[in-house]
């Protein structure tokens, strides 16, 4: 029994001696792991600045030709051949259609004819009131006499009046059966072949539709409107002078057209039909670029916005109560602040309501942050500046 007391007080005071040990060792282990003091963390900030920003309005829009006229025969008869190339441009007066003339060269002989004739009967009466006149003075022929030589010789000169008229009818129709182009421009498809015979039903022969200046219509939605309107109202909106906006033209490669133009009408009356009002600019198309019908994109420059603050978009961040950002204050630490966000201008947002110049916004880092704790600050470079400054 006491052999065994005494294993049973050797084996105790190891198990002691061991726990000792162990204690000792977690006690350092615990000292060398001891938590290094937290750093604030790193942003990037950007100073607000109010600044006057040009802006731009980009719409869909189609091109329509400034004067599409329709080529109409003006006399019945039978069309001879088409002397232009469908879809080809054409010059002010250039030929299009030629028409049998024949008929109408008949008729202009016969006219022509009937008008000499009552020109010798013009003769004939003059020179029998000429006579008579004299005559009838000396009362060697009667009143009656020199009244019926008067009638004579007047209607006789109406009589030339009246078929001279209708000579000059007569040529007009002639030179009806050379169809050509009042304006130039692009032609259409002719719309009757040769050999038709061309009356009142069917006289409608092609279309020249003007290419420059040529017009460019674009719509505003009843919303847009409004929108732009009380932007002005709040002086967030600026329009220029006399609303003499500068229209580029976007093709649809996305290159801009060489030539700018003016919005020359605006439709008073709202389209019920599409909820839109119609806008309509004339853009000079020497070279005839553009065509009608075509779509392509407006781009409106002239407006501004004054004393605007823009914000890039990594700054602006959504909440349950809406969007806001985060501010650095003079103590260095964070806040948060909510804004009204206007419109996107290429890579910012503008920033109608919330911010005051000289604030300090945070752009990049946001996602470590909460309020009022402290943090390291560095000044935002865009990335555009930084590919700049790294070449």
């Amino acid at each position: 029994m006491g052999l065994i007391r005494r294993n049973m007080a050797v084996w105790l005071w190891s198990v002691i001696a061991v726990c000792s040990s162990t204690t000792i060792f977690l006690s350092g282990c615990k000292k060398e792991q001891a938590v290094a003091p937290h750093q604030p963390p790193v942003v990037s900030v950007m100073e607000v600045i109010r600044k006057d920003v040009p802006i731009t309005f980009e719409h869909v829009a189609q091109t329509q030709s400034s004067h599409l006229v329709n080529i109409n025969a003006r006399v019945s008869g039978f069309l001879d051949k088409r002397v232009y190339t469908e879809g080809d441009i054409v010059k002010q007066g250039q030929v299009l259609f030629l028409m049998d003339p024949k008929p109408f060269q008949a008729q202009l002989s016969q006219t022509t004819a009937a008008l000499s004739i009552q020109k010798s009967s013009l003769e004939t009466a003059r020179s029998n009131l000429a006579r008579t006149k004299p005559l009838a003075e000396q009362n060697a022929l009667s009143q009656k006499d020199l009244d019926d030589a008067t009638g004579q010789f007047e209607s006789a000169a109406a009589a030339v009046e009246q078929s001279r008229a209708q000579v000059e009818t007569a040529q007009l129709n002639l030179s009806y059966t050379t169809i050509t182009s009042p304006v130039t421009g692009v032609t259409g498809a002719a719309m009757q072949t040769d050999g038709t015979y061309i009356s009142s039903t069917n006289s409608q022969l092609t279309t020249v539709a003007v290419l420059s200046p040529i017009w460019v219509n674009f719509s505003l939605s009843e919303n847009e409107l409004q929108k732009l309107r009380n932007q002005m109202a709040k002086g967030l909106l600026q329009k220029p002078k006399d609303d003499s906006y500068i229209v580029e033209v976007i093709l649809v490669d996305g290159s801009v057209f060489p030539h700018t133009g003016q919005i020359t009408f605006a439709d008073p009356s709202y389209n019920s039909q599409t909820g839109t009002f119609l806008i309509r600019a004339s853009v000079d198309n020497p070279k005839g670029v553009l065509r009608p019908n075509q779509y392509v994109r407006v781009r409106l420059k002239g407006a501004i916005r004054p004393g605007a603050i823009l914000v890039p978009q990594a700054a602006i961040q959504q909440g349950p109560k809406g969007h806001f950002v985060w501010l650095v204050g003079k103590d260095g630490k964070t806040d948060q602040q909510p804004v009204v966000v206007g419109d996107w201008h290429e890579n910012d947002w503008f920033i109608f309501e919330g911010l005051a110049a000289g604030e300090q916004v945070v752009i990049d880092g946001t996602l470590a942050l909460r309020p009022d704790i402290p943090v390291a600050v560095k000044p935002y470079e865009p990335k555009a500046n930084a590919a700049k400054s790294g070449k």
